[in-house]
């Protein structure tokens, strides 16, 4: 009987040569993009990777959620009177401001060095993406990420506040307080992810980045503090505050003159623009400079 086996194995031969047809679905440059933005959110989450990826997104989105569990729970568990004093919108973000530094300052480099450190930059061009639709891709990604902790936590508190009859008066008023904290946290993730990603393009190592982040978010409000409390320069130097000032746009996007009611409001939202054309543009001058080996 081994003989023949043998001998089949020894005659076997291939009789055609080719590829076959993909006959799937095609998504074309959109689904290629939403599928980069899709991978580069697990990929920060840590979705897929060892546990000690999932430490730091684990704790700061538990950061940015905490504060608005207890008020809610305040809400439920107080008298009318007393929980709606609690009701601050605005001054939510002083409760988080950690969690949104420290987020930032994780998920653009995660989304954009690895790329360029691992050699995928030159894997995803060469596919029907550019690099303007990969940039767009990861800034989907980063965006997403970041309204995790801007935007969940006031939601969730106004949702809480709303059930415990301590929200806001009549669907006017409701409708204009959602609108307030879709506009709060769209502008604090775009103003705060754009700095962080025209960081995160300077340079090749993920720590290195995160760190700049988080010492830039740090030295601009002593720098302004000093110049406007130390040298007596005109209030405006305060504007230099990368940190402070998309959180100032926060109060005036709720009508409240915030931390700085000596700031014009169009001078805190020229401002808010001006560092997010910053970051963008640092963005868009570094990978277009890139040299990619394919």
């Amino acid at each position: 009987m081994s003989e023949p086996a043998a001998a089949g194995r020894n005659d076997a031969r291939i009789v055609a040569r080719g590829f076959a047809r993909y006959d799937g679905a095609r998504s074309g440059v959109p689904g290629a993009i939403r599928s980069v933005a899709w991978q580069s959110i697990r990929a920060t989450l840590g979705i897929g990777r060892m546990a000690r990826h999932k430490v730091f997104p684990a704790i700061s989105v538990a950061i940015a959620y905490v504060p608005a569990i207890v008020f809610v729970g305040i809400s439920v568990l107080l008298p009318e009177e007393i929980a709606g004093e609690v009701v601050d919108y605005p001054g939510y973000y002083g409760f988080i401001t950690a969690a949104i530094v420290l987020f930032g300052a994780l998920v653009a480099p995660e989304v954009l060095v690895g790329d360029r450190r691992n050699g995928m930059l030159a894997l995803y061009l060469s596919t029907p993406l550019h690099r303007g639709t990969y940039l767009a891709a990861k800034a989907m990604a980063a965006l997403s990420m970041l309204l995790l902790v801007t935007l969940g936590p006031p939601l969730l508190v106004l949702f809480g506040y709303t059930f415990a009859d301590v929200g806001p008066d009549g669907v006017d008023g409701w409708l204009g307080v959602l609108g307030r904290i879709l506009g709060s946290g769209l502008a604090v993730a775009v103003v705060l992810g754009s700095v962080s990603m025209g960081v995160s393009c300077l340079t090749n190592r993920r720590a290195f980045a995160a760190t700049a982040m988080v010492l830039l978010v740090l030295a601009t409000p002593a720098l302004g503090g000093a110049l406007v409390d130390g040298a007596g320069l005109s209030p405006y130097w305060r504007l230099v505050d990368v940190f402070s000032m998309p959180f100032e746009l926060v109060y005036r996007i709720y009508g409240e003159r915030g931390n700085f009611p000596e700031l014009a409001t169009s001078a805190v939202a020229g401002v808010c623009l001006a560092w997010t054309l910053a970051g963008l543009g640092t963005v868009a001058w570094r990978y277009r400079s890139l040299v990619i080996a394919r």
